[in-house]
C-alpha cells in the first residue's frame, strides 16, 4: 500500500482544525495589535495579511525543488522562520497589551508600522536570490589559470576525471555545467580546491573546442 493510500485521515482532519485556529486566532490578535498602534481600522487586516504572505512565500521558496540557488534556499528557510517568529511575537504583544501588562509606546508604534516596508525589502531580496543559479556564483567559463597551478599533480587527475564523469552527468540531467557546490559534494573537496578542479576542466573543454 502507498503512503498515499496509507495516509491517516484523522491526523489530517486534526492538523487542518490546528491550522484554521491557529489563522483565525493570530489574524485576530494582529489585527488588534494594527489597531492599538494607530493604524485605521480600514487598514489594520494588513498587518496580519503581510506577515502570513510572507511566512508562506518564503516557506515556499525554502521547500520548493524549483529553487536551484543554495543561498536563495538558505535564505527563505531563515525568513520563513522568522516570519514565523514575528507572528508570535506580535500575538504576545498584543495579548499583553490586552491584559494591561504592557503599554503601547512609541517604540511599539514604530516596530509595528515598519513591519510592512521590512518585509517588502526582504521578499525583494529573497526574490532575486530566486531568480539566480548556482552556476551564476561559479567561476567564469574564460577565467585562466596560472602556470603552476596548471600542472596538477597525479592525485589531483583523477579528480579531474571523476568531475568530468560528474560534469557529463550533470548536463545530461539538468542541461547546464555542474556548479561548483555540487562538484564539491561529489568529489569531497574544499570550496577553493573544487573551484580549482571546475576551472582546470572548463579550461580542457576550451582547449578540446577550440584546438
Amino acid at each position: 500500500m502507498s503512503r498515499q493510500q496509507s495516509r491517516d485521515w484523522w491526523v489530517v482532519t486534526g492538523m487542518t482544525v490546528t491550522a484554521c485556529a491557529a489563522a483565525v486566532s493570530s489574524f485576530s490578535g494582529l489585527h488588534s495589535l494594527a489597531a492599538a498602534t494607530g493604524w485605521p481600522e480600514a487598514l489594520a487586516p494588513l498587518l496580519p495579511f503581510t506577515i502570513d504572505a510572507y511566512a508562506m512565500t518564503a516557506t515556499r521558496v525554502w521547500l520548493s525543488k524549483a529553487t536551484g540557488s543554495v543561498a536563495a534556499r538558505r535564505f527563505a528557510r531563515w525568513n520563513a522562520i522568522g516570519a514565523i517568529g514575528l507572528s508570535l511575537v506580535g500575538n504576545a504583544a498584543w495579548h499583553l497589551i490586552a491584559a494591561k501588562v504592557l503599554t503601547v509606546t512609541w517604540p511599539i508604534v514604530v516596530l509595528v508600522g515598519a513591519v510592512p516596508p521590512a518585509v517588502l525589502g526582504l521578499l525583494s531580496h529573497l526574490a532575486v536570490l530566486r531568480s539566480q543559479d548556482d552556476e551564476d556564483e561559479a567561476e567564469p567559463l574564460g577565467t585562466e589559470l596560472p602556470e603552476h597551478q596548471v600542472a596538477a599533480d597525479a592525485g589531483e587527475d583523477d579528480l579531474i576525471e571523476a568531475a568530468r564523469t560528474a560534469d557529463n552527468a550533470h548536463r545530461a540531467e539538468h542541461g547546464k555545467p555542474i556548479t561548483r557546490d555540487e562538484l564539491r559534494k561529489v568529489l569531497h573537496v574544499s570550496s577553493d580546491r573544487a573551484s580549482h578542479i571546475l576551472r582546470t576542466l572548463r579550461n580542457s573543454r576550451d582547449e578540446s573546442d577550440n584546438p
